[in-house]
């Protein structure tokens, strides 16, 4: 029978809610052994569900009657929780969040790696609410009701939500919510502003405004006022820089170039990081600030020793290792960043130490990775998709030393993640075809409130 066939009617059934799953649902059994995803339950709870998606082995639905309270259940502080896609686990006390996504990583290591850390991190926490640094508004003219929404897509919806604040927001990116929408309301072609992304830096917050029809002066002076108005609010401590992207990513420019530029800090090394706003940064810096030290710290430099950064973006960690390092070599996929790398390098007064590759590494051999010499330590930083062709590579070339004779395998390797699946699948070639150790390992909560997993994993070669 097909899903569609299938009658969705409330269960009588109570279901003990086991844990979370990696978008924060909750997990049961029903008494036949089916799993049941159920939106809103928390862990250890005894909950009904009405089921919207019924499959063989598995159905989903949505919480409708509960008899046993979890004692980690909170009230969510934002008001629109519920309707807005932003948040998934507000509803859930911060701290125990934080051991979800612990289990969660130590889960994927063991049951897709068969992974098990010698030792545990102490997850890396930090501000709870206002630290999105970074963010995609989506911009919606509503002809019916009159007016512009500004915001998150609303949960499983392609509506754009109707919030006039947000709590993960820095306070005065969420105060802009409301004048932005009367801002593109007043524009000549509202409903062609399809999104506006948020960028904060140290000292500026850009707003990057796509816009599909060309801007009028009437627009451009909008936005100017606009500007020169909300950066006036708190004393002038947050001022906004606006920039137009009519296109592609490629077209992203400054509405004025006499604007200050973006840039946020590692004082912990004395580096600062200037970026545009449609660059890849960590959207909460202060976490970002501790995850370097962290990674640092546990890929345990000596001055006389060189070091590789894969995937090394903006040098988010290849200028840091610059001050404990004789040598780091970043390397990254695109031209156009490791061209960004050195100025940021240069910059930093790190020239001498750094150098940059750039290259496809999500297409690696054995004798290409070869190729970039010895490195006594790696700290490995890839995207989502992990580093499946770096650790194949170091496997391969373990099993079969001959494929590039003479090479010799870094000592350590700190392997920062975004994604514990792709984590742990490389992590099962490192230890169980490349001859590595998993000493420790640790979740970060880089998105508090949301089900994203951040975590980081040390690598060590085994000698025996």
């Amino acid at each position: 029978m097909s899903e569609a066939q299938v009658s969705l009617r409330p269960s009588d059934e109570w279901l003990k809610v086991e844990s979370l799953d990696l978008e924060a649902q909750g997990v049961a059994h029903r008494a036949d052994g089916k799993v049941v995803f159920i939106e809103g339950a928390l862990p250890g709870e005894e909950v009904r569900a009405n089921v919207s998606r019924r499959k063989n082995n598995w159905e989903q639905g949505s919480m409708t009657d509960m008899r046993h309270e979890s004692s980690q259940r909170v009230v969510p502080q934002c008001v629109h929780f519920g309707m807005c896609g932003g948040c998934k686990m507000q509803h859930f006390h911060a701290g125990a969040q934080v051991a979800v996504k612990q289990r969660v990583l130590e889960d994927n290591l063991w049951h897709l790696g068969k992974v098990k850390p010698e030792t545990l991190l102490r997850p890396i926490e930090g501000p709870a609410w206002g630290y999105r640094y970074r963010a995609r508004l989506s911009v919606r003219h509503v002809v019916k009701k009159g007016t512009v929404l500004v915001g998150f897509h609303e949960r499983k919806s392609r509506y754009v939500a109707d919030i006039k604040s947000c709590e993960i927001l820095p306070p005065h990116v969420s105060r802009l919510l409301l004048p932005l929408r009367e801002l593109i309301g007043a524009m000549d072609h509202c409903d062609r502003v399809p999104q506006i992304e948020v960028a904060v830096g140290s000292h500026v917050t850009a707003l990057v405004l796509r816009h599909l029809e060309a801007l009028s002066p009437k627009d451009i002076k909008l936005l100017r006022d606009f500007a020169v108005t909300q950066s006036a609010h708190d004393g002038g401590r947050f001022p906004i820089a606006w920039w137009l992207q009519s296109k592609g990513p490629e077209t992203v420019k400054p509405l004025d170039d006499s604007q200050p530029g973006l840039d946020y800090a590692l004082p912990e090394f004395g580096v600062t990081m200037p970026f545009k706003p449609t660059d890849f940064t960590q959207v909460n810096h202060a976490i970002n600030q501790v995850l370097v030290g962290r990674a640092l710290r546990l890929l345990q430099v000596q001055p006389d020793e060189r070091v590789i950064d894969w995937f090394c973006g903006l040098g988010n960690f290849t200028l840091p290792l610059a001050t404990q390092a004789r040598e780091v070599l970043g390397i990254e996929g695109s031209e156009q960043l490791v061209a960004r790398s050195r100025e940021n390098a240069l910059l930093n007064g790190h020239a001498e130490r750094t150098s940059f590759v750039a290259r496809n590494l999500f297409e690696l051999t054995p004798a290409e990775l070869a190729s970039y010499g010895h490195a006594d330590k790696w700290l490995v930083d890839p995207p989502r998709e992990g580093a499946f062709a770096l650790a194949k590579a170091v496997a391969d070339l373990h099993q079969d030393p001959s494929l590039a004779p003479g090479w010799v395998a870094p000592k350590r390797i700190v392997y920062v993640s975004c994604n514990p699946a792709t984590l742990a699948r490389d992590a099962g070639l490192l230890v169980h075809l490349g001859g590595y150790r998993c000493v420790s390992a640790g979740a970060v909560n880089m998105f508090p409130h949301t089900a994203h997993v951040e975590s980081m994993a040390v690598f060590e070669k085994d000698e025996g």
